[in-house]
């Protein structure tokens, strides 16, 4: 069965955006730097990137995030998950309201019924390769809360962003079991299973 992996950049300070999100500056003031790993990185952070994308069936993503990378300065054929390295994964988008058009066409369903029926969906397209939770926060934030995720992987960006958007608001303990860590000059890349 697939193994469900929360995979996402964070600050040191806990926030997966810099604050004032908006369509234009889908990161926040600041948020740019939480991903120079994926885009300006060392062989460490390059190994990273081809290993997640290589075992990856499905990618998962929340609406609001779904807005941005659709938006006229999101992804495109050259910048996406995937896109420079094995080509992008089926996308399963979890909102209410889908869309009446999108930019990006047939890469992207969406799902109406909620984060666990979107796994399931997913575990089933995938086979035996991985379903990645991408974000935003409040999606792989849920996720973990309804004990839907096997692995949670955090890209930790040296950076302070002061404000954004918070990957954690509270919710359940939860313990976690390191199993490897990766550090490279833009980001130390932690993995952990979700006990």
């Amino acid at each position: 069965m697939a193994k469900v992996v929360g995979d996402i950049s964070v600050s040191l300070d806990g926030y997966v955006t810099g604050p004032g999100v908006d369509a234009e500056h889908g990161l926040g003031r600041g948020g740019e730097a939480l991903h120079t790993w994926a885009f300006e990185g060392d062989d460490t952070d390059r190994a990273v990137l081809r290993e997640s994308t290589e075992a990856t069936g499905v990618v998962i993503m929340g609406r609001r995030l779904f807005d941005i990378v659709d938006g006229p300065d999101g992804w495109n054929d050259e910048v996406g998950y995937g896109a420079a390295e094995v080509g992008m994964p089926p996308v399963l988008v979890v909102t209410r309201n889908p869309p009446d058009e999108v930019r990006l066409g047939d890469r992207f369903s969406f799902v109406v019924d909620g984060m666990g029926s979107a796994v399931s969906k997913a575990i089933t397209m995938a086979d035996d390769r991985e379903v990645v939770i991408m974000g935003g926060a409040q999606a792989v934030r849920g996720a973990l809360e309804l004990g839907l995720v096997d692995e949670l992987r955090l890209h930790l960006a040296p950076v302070i962003l002061g404000g954004g958007t918070p990957l954690f608001t509270g919710g359940p303990p939860r313990q976690l079991r390191q199993i490897h860590v990766r550090p490279s000059a833009h980001a130390t890349h932690l993995y952990y299973r979700v006990d």
